[in-house]
Protein backbone atom coordinates (compact mmCIF):
# COMPACT_ATOMS: atom_id res chain seq x y z
CA UNK A 1 0.00 0.00 0.00
CA UNK A 2 1.22 3.45 -0.81
CA UNK A 3 0.07 6.69 0.76
CA UNK A 4 1.11 10.15 -0.30
CA UNK A 5 2.54 12.45 2.34
CA UNK A 6 -0.77 14.32 2.34
CA UNK A 7 -2.76 11.11 2.84
CA UNK A 8 -0.51 10.15 5.74
CA UNK A 9 -1.07 13.52 7.35
CA UNK A 10 -4.85 13.25 6.89
CA UNK A 11 -4.89 9.71 8.31
CA UNK A 12 -2.84 10.83 11.32
CA UNK A 13 -5.12 13.81 11.92
CA UNK A 14 -8.21 11.60 11.66
CA UNK A 15 -6.64 9.11 14.06
CA UNK A 16 -6.11 11.93 16.56
CA UNK A 17 -9.73 13.03 16.14
CA UNK A 18 -11.04 9.47 16.57
CA UNK A 19 -9.12 9.14 19.79
CA UNK A 20 -9.97 12.56 21.23
CA UNK A 21 -13.68 12.14 20.41
CA UNK A 22 -13.60 8.55 21.71
CA UNK A 23 -15.14 7.25 18.49
CA UNK A 24 -16.08 3.57 18.73
CA UNK A 25 -15.04 1.87 15.51
CA UNK A 26 -13.33 -1.19 14.12
CA UNK A 27 -10.52 1.12 13.00
CA UNK A 28 -7.85 1.41 15.68
CA UNK A 29 -6.33 4.91 15.54
CA UNK A 30 -3.24 3.84 17.48
CA UNK A 31 -2.59 1.07 14.96
CA UNK A 32 -2.96 3.53 12.06
CA UNK A 33 -0.43 5.87 13.69
CA UNK A 34 1.95 3.01 14.41
CA UNK A 35 1.79 1.72 10.81
CA UNK A 36 2.43 5.19 9.40
CA UNK A 37 5.18 6.23 11.81
CA UNK A 38 6.83 2.81 11.54
CA UNK A 39 6.59 2.84 7.73
CA UNK A 40 4.71 -0.46 7.82
CA UNK A 41 1.84 0.49 5.50
CA UNK A 42 1.58 -3.11 4.22
CA UNK A 43 0.14 -3.94 7.64
CA UNK A 44 -3.01 -1.92 7.03
CA UNK A 45 -4.17 -4.51 4.48
CA UNK A 46 -3.31 -7.32 6.88
CA UNK A 47 -5.16 -5.79 9.83
CA UNK A 48 -8.18 -4.61 7.85
CA UNK A 49 -8.55 -7.42 5.34
CA UNK A 50 -12.27 -6.70 4.96
CA UNK A 51 -11.57 -3.36 3.31
CA UNK A 52 -11.31 -3.79 -0.47
CA UNK A 53 -7.92 -2.10 -0.83
CA UNK A 54 -6.27 -1.84 -4.21
CA UNK A 55 -4.50 -5.06 -5.16
CA UNK A 56 -0.81 -5.06 -4.35
CA UNK A 57 1.77 -7.63 -3.40
CA UNK A 58 3.09 -8.04 0.11
CA UNK A 59 6.60 -6.55 0.19
CA UNK A 60 9.36 -9.13 -0.23
CA UNK A 61 10.94 -8.20 3.10
CA UNK A 62 7.66 -9.00 4.88
CA UNK A 63 7.42 -12.37 3.15
CA UNK A 64 11.01 -13.17 4.12
CA UNK A 65 10.51 -12.19 7.76
CA UNK A 66 7.30 -14.24 7.95
CA UNK A 67 9.17 -17.24 6.51
CA UNK A 68 12.01 -16.80 9.01
CA UNK A 69 9.62 -16.48 11.96
CA UNK A 70 7.67 -19.52 10.75
CA UNK A 71 10.91 -21.51 10.51
CA UNK A 72 11.99 -20.53 14.02
CA UNK A 73 8.54 -21.35 15.34
CA UNK A 74 8.96 -24.88 13.97
CA UNK A 75 12.52 -25.08 15.31
CA UNK A 76 11.55 -24.10 18.83
CA UNK A 77 8.50 -26.38 18.87
CA UNK A 78 10.55 -29.29 17.51
CA UNK A 79 13.31 -28.73 20.07
CA UNK A 80 10.82 -28.84 22.95
CA UNK A 81 9.68 -32.29 21.75
CA UNK A 82 13.19 -33.79 21.83
CA UNK A 83 14.36 -36.07 24.59
CA UNK A 84 17.24 -34.92 26.80
CA UNK A 85 19.56 -37.33 24.98
CA UNK A 86 18.51 -35.87 21.61
CA UNK A 87 19.04 -32.33 22.93
CA UNK A 88 22.58 -33.22 23.97
CA UNK A 89 23.24 -34.71 20.53
CA UNK A 90 21.89 -31.58 18.80
CA UNK A 91 24.11 -29.40 20.99
CA UNK A 92 27.16 -31.27 19.67
CA UNK A 93 26.02 -31.69 16.05
CA UNK A 94 24.65 -28.20 15.32
CA UNK A 95 26.59 -25.47 17.13
CA UNK A 96 26.04 -22.69 18.02
CA UNK A 97 22.23 -22.92 17.89
CA UNK A 98 21.94 -26.59 18.81
CA UNK A 99 22.10 -25.70 22.50
CA UNK A 100 18.53 -24.53 23.21
CA UNK A 101 17.76 -22.93 19.82
CA UNK A 102 15.63 -19.79 20.07
CA UNK A 103 14.96 -16.98 17.65
CA UNK A 104 17.15 -14.08 18.73
CA UNK A 105 16.19 -11.53 16.10
CA UNK A 106 18.14 -9.42 13.67
CA UNK A 107 21.00 -6.96 13.98
CA UNK A 108 19.60 -3.61 15.04
CA UNK A 109 22.40 -1.73 13.29
CA UNK A 110 22.50 -3.51 9.94
CA UNK A 111 19.20 -5.38 9.63
CA UNK A 112 16.85 -2.74 11.02
CA UNK A 113 14.14 -3.16 8.39
CA UNK A 114 13.88 -6.90 9.07
CA UNK A 115 13.85 -6.24 12.80
CA UNK A 116 11.13 -3.59 12.43
CA UNK A 117 8.93 -5.91 10.36
CA UNK A 118 9.36 -8.73 12.89
CA UNK A 119 8.49 -6.44 15.79
CA UNK A 120 5.44 -5.11 13.95
CA UNK A 121 4.20 -8.61 13.12
CA UNK A 122 4.51 -9.72 16.73
CA UNK A 123 3.64 -6.59 18.70
CA UNK A 124 1.09 -4.86 16.48
CA UNK A 125 -0.49 -7.64 14.42
CA UNK A 126 -0.34 -10.29 17.17
CA UNK A 127 1.30 -12.84 14.88
CA UNK A 128 3.89 -15.32 16.13
CA UNK A 129 2.99 -14.65 19.74
CA UNK A 130 5.51 -17.22 20.92
CA UNK A 131 8.12 -14.52 20.22
CA UNK A 132 6.45 -11.75 22.22
CA UNK A 133 8.39 -10.25 25.12
CA UNK A 134 11.69 -10.84 23.35
CA UNK A 135 14.34 -8.37 22.32
CA UNK A 136 14.54 -8.66 18.55
CA UNK A 137 18.00 -7.07 18.42
CA UNK A 138 20.57 -9.88 18.49
CA UNK A 139 23.47 -7.40 18.06
CA UNK A 140 25.14 -9.41 15.30
CA UNK A 141 24.43 -9.85 11.61
CA UNK A 142 22.09 -12.81 11.36
CA UNK A 143 20.27 -12.46 8.07
CA UNK A 144 22.68 -14.56 5.99
CA UNK A 145 22.48 -17.36 8.56
CA UNK A 146 18.68 -17.19 8.66
CA UNK A 147 18.59 -17.33 4.86
CA UNK A 148 20.86 -20.39 4.70
CA UNK A 149 18.73 -22.14 7.30
CA UNK A 150 15.56 -21.11 5.48
CA UNK A 151 16.75 -22.66 2.23
CA UNK A 152 17.09 -26.01 4.04
CA UNK A 153 13.85 -25.57 5.99
CA UNK A 154 11.74 -24.80 2.89
CA UNK A 155 12.33 -28.24 1.41
CA UNK A 156 11.52 -29.89 4.75
CA UNK A 157 8.50 -27.65 5.44
CA UNK A 158 6.58 -29.14 2.51
CA UNK A 159 6.55 -32.54 4.24
CA UNK A 160 5.73 -31.45 7.80
CA UNK A 161 2.03 -30.57 7.86
CA UNK A 162 1.62 -29.99 11.62
CA UNK A 163 4.30 -32.45 12.73
CA UNK A 164 7.25 -31.11 14.74
CA UNK A 165 10.76 -31.16 13.34
CA UNK A 166 12.74 -34.24 14.35
CA UNK A 167 16.39 -34.43 15.43
CA UNK A 168 17.68 -35.09 11.90
CA UNK A 169 15.73 -32.17 10.43
CA UNK A 170 16.75 -29.82 13.25
CA UNK A 171 20.40 -30.78 12.79
CA UNK A 172 20.24 -30.04 9.05
CA UNK A 173 18.47 -26.71 9.49
CA UNK A 174 20.54 -25.44 12.41
CA UNK A 175 23.73 -26.74 10.80
CA UNK A 176 23.13 -24.49 7.80
CA UNK A 177 23.78 -21.37 9.93
CA UNK A 178 27.48 -21.38 9.08
CA UNK A 179 29.07 -21.61 5.66
CA UNK A 180 31.37 -24.62 5.70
Amino acid sequence: MKLTDGEKLIALMLSDLYEKLDVKSEIDPEFIRSAIYGDQLWALKWKYSGIPFEKSDTPEIVKEVVDILDMWSFIERGYRKLTNVQKEKLKVDAPPHGDNPVFQGFDGNNETEHMAVALFLVEELDRFQEFSDRDFNCHYQSLDGHRRMLSVFESIRKTLNTNPLNIVQLTKILGAWYVR
